[in-house]
C-alpha cells in the first residue's frame, strides 16, 4: 500500500481544516486502505473493520483541528486507528475472531484464485500475531511509519519496535512457510 507523500498530507489536512470537503474526501480515499487493513488486522471480521474505519474519518473529522502537523498526518491517523480499535473492544461493540492458524494449501501460480488465498493466508497469520507486534508491524508497513515515529505512537523505545517488527515478520515467514507450504 503506497501512502501519499507528506507534503500531500500537509496540503490536504490545511484545506480541510479550512471546511473544504473535497479535500478532506482525498485524504479519506488516500488513507481508508491502511485504516481497514489496520481495523480488519485487530478484529478479524471485515464488518467491524467497515465500522471500525467509518468511525475512525468520523473522528478524523470532527477532529482535523486539533492535528497540529508536527507528526505526520499518517501517524496521527494510525493513533486515531488503533484508539478507535481499542474503544470499540472496550465498550464490547466489538470483539476480535478468535484465530487458528489454518492449514492453507496454495494453489499453481496460473490459477486465479491463488493470490485470493494467500491473501487470505497471510491475514490469517498476521492476527494470530501478539496485539503488540501486529501493531507495530501495521506502524511500519501499513502507516509507513519510521521507527521512532511508531515508538512515540506506541509509547515504547525504537529498539522495542525494531524487536517486534523483527518478530514479527520472522512469525511471518514462519507461518506462511508453514500453513502455506515452502514457495521455492
Amino acid at each position: 500500500m503506497t501512502m501519499p507523500a507528506r507534503s500531500d498530507d500537509s496540503a490536504l489536512v490545511a484545506a480541510a481544516r479550512n471546511g473544504d470537503t473535497a479535500a478532506f474526501e482525498a485524504l479519506v480515499r488516500a488513507h481508508s486502505g491502511p485504516v481497514y487493513a489496520h481495523a480488519l488486522r485487530f478484529f478479524g471480521d471485515p464488518q467491524a473493520a467497515e465500522d471500525a474505519a467509518q468511525e475512525v474519518f468520523i473522528k478524523v473529522y470532527r477532529s482535523i483541528a486539533t492535528f497540529d502537523g508536527t507528526a505526520a498526518f499518517s501517524t496521527w491517523l494510525y493513533r486515531v486507528t488503533r484508539n478507535v480499535c481499542l474503544d470499540m473492544l472496550r465498550s464490547g461493540r466489538r470483539t476480535p475472531v478468535p484465530v487458528d492458524l489454518v492449514d492453507v494449501s496454495l494453489t499453481a501460480p496460473d490459477d486465479p484464485a491463488a493470490e485470493a488465498i494467500t491473501t487470505t493466508t497471510v491475514e490469517h497469520a498476521m492476527r494470530a500475531l501478539p496485539q503488540e507486534d501486529r501493531d507495530a508491524l501495521s506502524a511500519i508497513g501499513l502507516f509507513g511509519m519510521s521507527y521512532a515515529e511508531a515508538a512515540g505512537v506506541l509509547g515504547v523505545p525504537e529498539g522495542t519496535i525494531k524487536s517486534r517488527v523483527f518478530r514479527a515478520r520472522k512469525a511471518l515467514v514462519s507461518a506462511l512457510r508453514t500453513g502455506g507450504g515452502d514457495r521455492r
